[in-house]
């Protein structure tokens, strides 16, 4: 009996880890496609891995559909692949949506919604994010116009590498008071330290 329970469990480990490279080489084949532009072959080697639940499968499905990258461009299936990677805590797919509500592709424009996304990006470190949520701040989109916040945003964005946050701290600046300012700059220290959770 002790055999048996020992031949299956190794069986069992072995279909497993089998399975696990199925999976990790199929979506391989999926990326060597898409980079040679073969959106047909990564399109096929995704959908199933996607439908399984990969948030990167899921979020890749997105790209494709919100480009139209080898498929019809459609924005609601680029929503629904969006949503099913964000909210398994994919950063892009956050940020994405993001991005759809903040337009009103795929989806009825929603403010708040996007903020949401974008914070849920935000915190995770996202650079884009973080801009975008400067700028959701700095125009009051979905939240109450607030330069303070606008400005912290896009100084985190900024230190973080992207390029058009510096230029739009920038613009925010100059509506803003030195007492302002000073707040933005203890916010956004602030923020970092929190490793950006609660900002």
């Amino acid at each position: 009996m002790r055999n048996l329970t020992a031949t299956l469990c190794l069986a069992l480990a072995v279909l497993l880890g089998s399975a696990g490279m199925s999976v990790s080489q199929d979506f391989m084949k999926g990326w060597d496609a898409w980079d040679r532009g073969d959106f047909a072959t990564a399109l096929r080697e995704w959908t199933p891995l996607a439908e399984q639940g990969d948030a990167i499968a899921q979020y890749n499905l997105g790209q494709m559909y919100h480009n139209g990258d080898g498929v019809p461009q459609d924005y609601k299936t680029a929503v629904k692949w969006y949503t099913l990677a964000a909210e398994q805590g994919n950063v892009d797919g956050q940020n994405n949506l993001g991005l759809m509500y903040d337009k009103g592709d795929g989806v009825p424009q929603d403010y708040k919604t996007a903020v949401k996304w974008y914070t849920l990006a935000a915190e995770q470190g996202d650079a884009y994010a973080q801009s975008n949520l400067g700028l959701m701040y700095a125009n009051g989109d979905g939240v109450l116009q607030d330069y303070v916040y606008g400005h912290m945003w896009f100084n985190i964005a900024a230190s973080s590498g992207h390029k058009n946050a510096s230029k739009n701290r920038d613009i925010v600046a100059e509506r803003m008071t030195p007492s302002q300012l000073e707040k933005a700059q203890d916010l956004a220290r602030e923020c970092v330290a929190k490793n950006y959770k609660g900002c």
